[in-house]
């Protein structure tokens, strides 16, 4: 064997096992590259259904605060409502041209009898001229929209028939009429 004939042989071999380890190089590359897509799709799946969940938790968030938002401006507006119809009632109450004002106070006085007539009087200033002749000592007036109270002269006893209290009663008693009247539930 020549000498030229061993270094075409080892060059033969040479190529040969080059090219062997580039096919073998590339199958190995392709493989990683296929493996890294599959990663990387699998990586993509994976992040594309939390965005989505994410986003439904998000949506469902955002149509609770809306309609938790909704709910208070309706309360807020109801609460407002109420709030007028309340001073309307008391302004009409505290008018002196309240319809049946003597009949009330004539009731109330009637009514303040039986507690006895060692009394002293204190009227709402509206309604100290009418009160003069209820049968009681008159005292200092007293802040209200109608009505008077009865004091025991040694202070001990405080009895209220002012229109305020009653009205604030009849007001509790029927607020959930006042509602249905209003609101229609």
């Amino acid at each position: 064997m020549t000498l030229d004939a061993l270094a075409n042989e080892i060059a033969a071999q040479a190529k040969a096992q080059a090219a062997a380890i580039v096919s073998t190089a590339k199958t190995q590359a392709a493989q990683i590259e296929a493996d890294a897509k599959a990663e990387a799709l699998a990586a993509a799946e994976i992040q594309q259904a939390r965005a989505e969940r994410e986003s439904a938790q998000l949506s469902v968030e955002v149509v609770a605060s809306a309609r938790q938002a909704n709910q208070k401006q309706q309360l807020i507006a109801r609460r407002e409502e109420l709030d007028a119809t309340w001073n309307a009632a008391r302004e009409q109450v505290g008018s002196a041209d309240l319809s049946g004002r003597a009949g009330l106070l004539e009731s109330l006085l009637a009514e303040a009898k039986s507690a006895g007539g060692d009394m002293v009087l204190l009227p709402v200033s509206i309604d100290r001229k009418a009160l003069k002749s209820g049968g009681f000592t008159l005292g200092d007036d007293v802040d209200g929209l109608g009505g008077f109270v009865l004091e025991s002269t040694d202070g001990s006893i405080v009895l209220d028939y002012r229109f305020d209290s009653r009205l604030e009663a009849a007001w509790k008693a029927n607020l959930g009429a006042v509602n249905k009247a209003l609101f229609g539930n």
